[in-house]
């Protein structure tokens, strides 16, 4: 496996591996490896020729008061574990690798931003859309993964590629989760241990908004169960839990087919989220 910190040697490796003809998936990751990224990885070299991941803590994506300096970096730690499971080539660029320059054009990610994570977090997905649209041109990759935690990020990006004929398959892999059903995230390792303990019960209650909309289709009162459930069960402060369409993330209406039941929760300081995606 090769490590490459420059656009350049990205680049010509690409240029290689597209003469020979083969798939090229990538995975786009902010490192601190957890399991989830590696299933992605896992994923991509099932389904591909050669992966690139990509780890690169974005500054563009953190809003002033957010975690970008405190975020966990560990390129040693990372790169063992994307070689275990197979990866190609890890494209660990610095900041002013990737932005060496400022024309000022930007990207706007438009309505699916400006709800869920999106709205306490302004120009958050202007910043994911400016990134992964680098790497999208940088690795030209057949298939790129995503995971399904990240969920509006997922809709986003799929808009993005839909709408401005990126060739290239978008790929969503499944949420991992702890045994106790806690999402897998880098930020988990900011939870003390009275936090973790409360964390699961977030998926737990999108679980019974999920279960009890089956069976009602009453928005309101699977919504207002699952906040009952977190209030009962966490000291956390409840950033957002909506129930939307997906993969428009809209109101739901009679011919709605796929939901999104979704909630960030402050556990301690640590910005939780989770989501179920699923059907009638």
């Amino acid at each position: 496996m090769q490590v490459v910190t420059t656009i350049q040697e990205l680049k010509s490796i690409i240029k290689n591996i597209k003469q020979h003809g083969k798939t090229i998936g990538l995975v786009p990751t902010m490192g601190y490896l957890h399991e989830g990224h590696l299933t992605l990885a896992s994923t991509s070299k099932s389904e591909n020729d050669f992966t690139v991941m990509s780890i690169f803590v974005n500054p563009t994506q953190f809003g002033p008061n957010e975690d970008f300096e405190s975020y966990p970096r560990d390129l040693e730690r990372d790169t063992k574990l994307a070689e275990s499971v197979g990866v190609d080539v890890i494209f660990a660029p610095s900041v002013e690798e990737m932005y060496p320059t400022n024309g000022g054009i930007v990207i706007r990610a438009g309505r699916q931003s400006e709800i869920l994570c999106g709205a306490s977090r302004p120009g958050h997905f202007d910043g994911v859309l400016q990134v992964v649209t680098k790497l999208f041109h940088l690795a030209e990759p057949t298939r790129a993964y995503f995971g399904q935690k990240d969920a509006q990020q997922v809709a986003i990006i799929q808009t993005l590629v839909r709408d401005f004929n990126f060739p290239l398959e978008i790929r969503t892999v499944p949420i991992v989760r702890e045994e106790d059903g806690l999402a897998k995230s880098s930020r988990n390792v900011y939870l003390s241990e009275e936090d973790r303990r409360q964390a699961p019960a977030i998926y737990e209650a999108l679980q019974i908004a999920k279960e009890h909309f089956l069976s009602s289709a009453n928005v309101e009162e699977s919504i207002q169960l699952a906040e009952n459930h977190i209030n009962e069960k966490t000291s956390g402060k409840i950033d957002y839990l909506q129930l939307l369409s997906y993969p428009d993330l809209a109101e739901i209406k009679n011919d709605t087919e796929q939901f999104l039941i979704a909630a960030a929760v402050y556990i301690g300081k640590t910005r939780l989220i989770d989501n179920i995606i699923f059907l009638k």
